[in-house]
């Protein structure tokens, strides 16, 4: 299960993450519907959707996921009931919430003796078998897990499969004869159009919300290469799980997250496309485990001011800040400096359109890329690896950079040891940095490794490239092992 701290995994309590905000992975149900109810548009005047009939079509097939996990009492100190906040039972309460508190087991007080973790979560029956999807983080290290269906039954779940990089899992219930959602396709929604939730927020089941879709394609801090939907419909604690419905009854997402300064709903609300949760319970129904294409680069979004240093015409595609070696793109020929502008002729827009891309690749997969490489087009075909738990397609979009003369830093070489331990034969170590360097970011301590796509060997071959560029370049900077271009205004 991944353990991230910007993102919170939590069934009724909020993480304090990035920027001083809240990120929630939030639960919900699905059901299944057949009739389109009727949808308002243009003219004011027309009524507003009745979903009631699709909320009776669809609610039998959402389920309510209660988990519960034994936690050890030998931690102590000021985390969450008495438990450190550093340490990783922490963390667990994190992710699981105690909405309905927690006990200790047995009479005693000393170590061994151990309180429930409980959570609780929401999922949607895919098959009358019994599949049901729902988050890896509501059922991931869950000891038991408890499904309540429509009609009050309750049954103890298996965990199929959990693939934490999604966030999707597939638990099964001993039962046939279920009611099943539709499965739509996220392909075909557009932004405003109306959709529904149901899930269980805070325990109460099969509760239904109503909003707009708000946008596509959103790329989020730890999402996992995943292209959320976002809406404005009502997410909170409990929703996590449960599932995105369109007025034709099917399901066109996942509700996963949400994105709260408080720990609840502000309108900011994030689903997994189903089409991509599907490939995934596919998956893990199938083989147990999930395989994603590997090309092995660090990429960087193009914005206009790296534009204007390639010389391309406009922001697109993913720039290559380093290749890693012997990884598939390191043998096909791809290079630092690289703007990836389509695979298999789909266009790159930024970088997380690139990680999606190949991560829905099969492992062993050729594929064709086309790349800009000193201002010239180039076609390049990849045999795609398998990734290996570590990102595929890495995206870096911050980072250093540096300069000299007209970039108003001072810069020395590299030594023999430095050159050893960074594992190049050039670049220049920034000891200052002013002027146009310090306004885009480079500190002391910065290696420049190029100007573009140029190697810089030496402080004298900085500078003159530097005089001889235009008004914008892009340096190639290691800081703290990473590369990434930085787009320099000079002086």
């Amino acid at each position: 299960m991944n353990h991230k701290k910007a993102i919170s995994i939590a069934i009724a309590v909020g993480v304090l993450g990035m920027a001083g905000t809240y990120y929630q992975r939030e639960l919900s149900p699905v059901a299944v519907a057949t009739a389109e109810p009727t949808v308002a548009v243009a003219n004011p005047r027309m009524a507003l959707p009745d979903f009631t009939d699709l909320v009776t079509q669809t609610s039998p097939a959402v389920v309510s996921v209660r988990v519960t996990h034994m936690v050890p009492t030998k931690f102590q100190g000021g985390g969450p009931r008495g438990f450190d906040g550093d340490d990783p039972m922490s963390e667990l309460f994190k992710r699981f919430g105690a909405p309905r508190g927690w006990r200790r087991q047995g009479p005693g007080q000393g170590e061994g003796d151990g309180p429930i973790a409980r959570g609780e979560g929401s999922g949607f029956i895919i098959t009358p078998d019994g599949y049901i999807m729902t988050n890896a983080h509501v059922v991931a290290e869950a000891d038991e897990v408890q499904v309540q269906l429509a009609d009050k039954r309750e049954l103890k779940a298996k965990v199929i499969g959990v693939d934490p990089t999604s966030d999707v899992a597939v638990i099964k219930i001993a039962a046939t004869g279920l009611p099943t959602l539709k499965i739509g396709s996220p392909d075909n929604l557009k932004v405003g159009e109306w959709v529904i939730a149901i899930g269980s927020p805070f325990g109460f089941d099969h509760t239904v919300s109503a909003g707009v879709v708000s946008a596509k394609m959103r790329a989020l801090p730890d999402g996992g290469n995943v292209p959320f939907i976002q809406t404005d419909v009502a997410i909170n604690p409990g929703n996590s799980g449960g599932p995105l419905i369109n007025l034709r009854g099917e399901v066109v997402g996942m509700n996963a997250q949400i994105y709260s300064n408080s720990g609840g709903y502000m309108g900011l609300s994030f689903a997994i496309p189903i089409d991509l949760a599907m490939n995934i319970q596919t998956q893990l129904v199938q083989h147990g485990k999930v395989t994603r294409g590997r090309l092995g680069v660090m990429v960087q979004t193009i914005d206009q001011q790296l534009a204007d240093s390639f010389g391309l015409k406009k922001p697109e595609g993913a720039l290559v800040s380093e290749v890693q070696p012997d990884a598939p793109a390191a043998k096909a020929g791809i290079r630092a400096g690289d703007v990836i502008l389509t695979v298999d002729g789909t266009p790159i827009d930024d970088s997380a359109a690139l990680s999606r891309l190949i991560t829905g690749k099969t492992p062993g997969a050729t594929v064709d890329i086309r790349l800009i490489r000193n201002g010239k087009t180039e076609e390049i075909k990849v045999a795609l690896g398998e990734m290996d738990g570590g990102p595929t397609v890495a995206s870096n979009e911050q980072g250093p950079s540096s300069g000299a003369g007209r970039l108003g830093a001072v810069v020395r070489p590299l030594d023999e040891d430095a050159k050893r331990e960074l594992g190049a034969d050039h670049g220049v170590v920034v000891e200052q940095s002013g002027g146009a360097a310090a306004k885009a970011g480079i500190r002391a301590g910065d290696v420049i490794l190029s100007v573009n796509t140029k190697p810089v060997k030496s402080p004298e071959q900085l500078r003159s490239l530097l005089d001889q560029a235009p008004d914008h370049v892009a340096l190639l900077v290691r800081r703290d092992n990473n590369e990434i271009f930085v787009p320099v205004k000079l002086g």
